[in-house]
């Protein structure tokens, strides 16, 4: 046969699988009791084989407590279309030998104890869709030349990895991706306009970096998003009117513990899809918008610790639109400059709101009576 040719067959895949468990942690090695050669390879725990060739396509091991390093052998297993060793106790690095597998599609390795970098040979995956690696010890930045070149990419979950540096530039070449997260890194500067390519995505997680500069421009191209994530990091400046028209089909918007100022976009409520908003802790001024009673389905609206409102008896006028809003279960708008008495209407919010805060404003009169009746 051909593939014999190359040497890799049915029996150097399980020469290459008794490899692996040799570097398995002699105390979780009981997990694959099954990998011995009294049992048929395709029947072994966590394994899956394909039809024809009987050659191992998937590796199955999430979750399974095991320690130790990924042997280099994994590289032989030449069939391997998905690899996951998600949330165990892997130490060392990713094997150079991953590169082997050009017919890898799916790469899952988070929640490990990874270290090093990100293998340069990964450049060689070029068929992989989706590549997790949260949730690991990794060193340097972002890999320009491996990350850029993977452009058949749907899914990149780089969160929690320990990269620091910036964005390159080349990500914009993923224009396959709807799900991108750089969430809980030390990564700095700008995000590349280059983004903008990427209009298939869905979510996008920035959330604990330390980025700076105004809101990223790339952002307001990316029309399809879903779930927007800034959260805590160092942008400033203010937003453009016209948000909510830019981007339509957001649910979830988090931005808080920035330094925006200016006013809530007042085209912000136009997305009528919108369920999430937080965007507490900055520096934002004016009023809170009326408008946002057009979001039907609103479940979280978090606004407290800016300095909205104008000590004015009409700061609290959207309290009454708010009625509208069925779902919302959250309503945070303390430590603010609202003024004026609580209105009566505030009784006909959500019976699903569970916290409702206001201290620290300048809110005048009494608590309406009809607010202690559900």
């Amino acid at each position: 046969m051909l593939l014999e040719s190359y040497g890799f067959t049915y029996e150097t895949d399980k020469q290459a699988l008794f490899k692996f468990k040799s570097q398995v942690s002699e105390d979780k090695k009981a997990v694959l009791s099954s990998w011995n050669s009294s049992f048929p390879l395709c029947s072994w725990t966590g394994v899956t084989c394909g039809r024809k060739h009987k050659r191992v396509i998937g590796l199955d091991l999430r979750e399974l407590q095991l320690g130790g390093v990924i042997s280099p052998s994994i590289g032989n297993l030449s069939f391997l279309t998905s690899l996951d060793l998600t949330d165990n106790s892997f130490g060392g690095t990713i094997p150079q030998e991953v590169g082997n597998l050009f017919r890898l599609r799916y790469l899952f390795v988070g929640l490990n104890f990874l270290k090093g970098r990100i293998p340069a040979s990964l450049f060689n995956c070029s068929r992989l869709l989706a590549l997790e690696l949260y949730v690991n010890q990794f060193q340097q930045g972002v890999p320009p030349g491996i990350l850029g070149s993977l452009t058949e990419l749907v899914v990149l979950d780089l969160g929690r990895t320990n990269l620091k540096g910036k964005i390159p530039a080349s990500l914009g070449n993923l224009t396959s991706l709807t799900y991108l997260s750089f969430a809980e890194n030390s990564l700095e500067g700008r995000i590349p306009y280059e983004l903008a390519r990427l209009t298939q995505l869905v979510s996008f997680q920035l959330t604990s970096n330390n980025f700076s500069g105004v809101f990223p421009p790339v952002v307001y191209n990316l029309s399809s998003l879903e779930s927007l994530y800034i959260s805590n990091n160092s942008f400033s400046g203010s937003l453009r009117h016209d948000l909510g028209n830019l981007l339509p089909n957001l649910q979830e918007f988090y931005m808080e513990n920035n330094y925006f100022s200016g006013p809530i976009p007042s085209t912000l409520p136009n997305i009528s899809s919108l369920q999430r908003f937080g965007m507490e802790h900055n520096s934002l001024t004016g009023g809170i918008p009326p408008s946002f009673g057009k979001v039907r389905n609103l479940q979280l609206l978090s606004l407290h610790s800016n300095s909205l409102g104008s000590h004015s008896f009409r700061d609290l006028d959207f309290l009454g639109a708010l009625t509208n809003c069925t779902q919302l279960n959250a309503l945070s708008v303390a430590n603010n400059m609202l003024g004026g008495d609580l209105p009566t209407s505030i009784a006909n919010l959500s019976r699903n709101l569970i916290d409702l805060t206001f201290e620290k404003n300048f809110i005048s009169g009494s608590i309406p009576h009809d607010i202690g009746i559900s």
